[in-house]
């Protein structure tokens, strides 16, 4: 299968901006279609790139059978409308994270896309960071041992939101990580948070998803923290891993670190060696993530492959998000995740 066709870009605000560059540079002329309903966008957008053509509508796009790909870069609540348009009319679509905002609905994405013989991906963007490729390459060759659990941290002031929490805003960076770093479908949550700022979204969140096996990642989310904090550890039976997307020199740290069983000791207790050993620093792929994921897409769109973070990756993470919403309104009550991968 060869799918050449023209290229749209939906959406040119917050996020939009970064797809655009990587696009001129992937698609080149291929990239027709901008569309923004914001004159003053759109204006932008013009002056950037005046190859391309600037529309206030989705209308032109799905009326034009040239244009076979899109990305879709608008509010969360509009994803489930305008992917299912986008399906319907034949054209391979790129969604950015969440997917949708209820499992049912990100379900039935899949479900059309498969119908109609579309790619339908998530822009899941940090499954396509070296640190993190690094990290699935070195626990897959059994390096550390059995991955035991995880633990990750996303902190910042600010980019507070009043339609989702900071949850669904920015958590669905660290379930998208577990869930690939693991190699599993999430199997329960548990979730606490609070509002300090607006009484109708939690500002910061505290979560653990459990998998199978018993291995647990715990997320503490918060756009209401004086440090920038993006680092996520996994702790193996024989090594452990920190990713720190804020080290400039070293992103990922190896650490040869671990409590070794020894033989029980005269009164049946167990006795446990720690081992302190050397740390390196692996070696690591200068390239862009969010150029690596359009790409992908425009080679899946190409050839027919199945994309990395496809519909059932982006529903899998929907069910995660709605989970953690019924568990925060339990006061931490553990709620199953409802939704497997095909």
């Amino acid at each position: 299968m060869t799918d050449a066709g023209a290229v749209a870009l939906i959406g040119f605000g917050y996020w939009g901006p970064n797809l655009a560059r990587n696009l001129q540079a992937l698609a080149g002329p291929r990239w027709r279609y901008l569309v923004d309903a914001s004159p003053e966008r759109r204006e932008r957008a013009a002056q950037l790139y005046p190859q391309v053509r600037t529309v206030p509508d989705v209308e032109t796009v799905l009326a034009d059978d040239e244009v076979t790909a899109v990305v879709l870069a608008t509010p969360a609540a509009t994803h489930v409308p305008l992917g299912r348009a986008l399906l319907e009319a034949g054209k391979h679509v790129l969604v950015e994270k969440p997917l949708a905002l209820a499992t049912a609905d990100a379900v039935a994405l899949a479900e059309l896309a498969e119908r109609h013989g579309r790619t339908l991906m998530v822009g899941h963007t940090f499954e396509f960071v070296p640190a993190v490729r690094k990290m699935k390459q070195i626990i897959d060759a059994g390096e550390i041992g059995d991955v035991l659990y995880l633990h990750s941290q996303r902190l910042n002031l600010g980019r507070i939101q009043s339609d989702i929490n900071a949850f669904w805003s920015i958590g669905p960076h660290d379930v998208s990580i577990a869930n690939y770093l693991i190699g599993a479908a999430p199997q329960w949550v548990s979730a606490h948070g609070a509002r300090y700022l607006n009484a109708e979204v939690e500002d910061v969140t505290f979560v653990t998803v459990g998998y199978p096996g018993g291995v647990l990642a715990h997320m503490h989310v918060s756009w209401l923290d004086p440090n920038k904090t993006r680092r996520t550890t996994v702790v193996g039976s024989k090594q452990m891993l920190v990713y720190d997307d804020l080290d400039a020199d070293a992103k990922l740290r190896v650490f040869d670190k671990g409590a070794d069983r020894l033989s029980e000791d005269a009164y049946g207790a167990w006795q446990y060696r720690l081992r302190d050993g050397a740390m390196y620093v692996p070696r690591l792929e200068m390239i862009e993530p969010l150029a690596t994921e359009l790409a992908h897409f425009l080679q899946c769109v190409s050839t027919g492959a199945r994309p990395l973070t496809d519909g059932w990756n982006g529903a899998q993470v929907v069910a995660v998000l709605e989970a953690v919403d019924e568990s925060l309104r339990g006061k931490g009550v553990e709620v199953a995740v409802k939704v497997t991968p095909k």
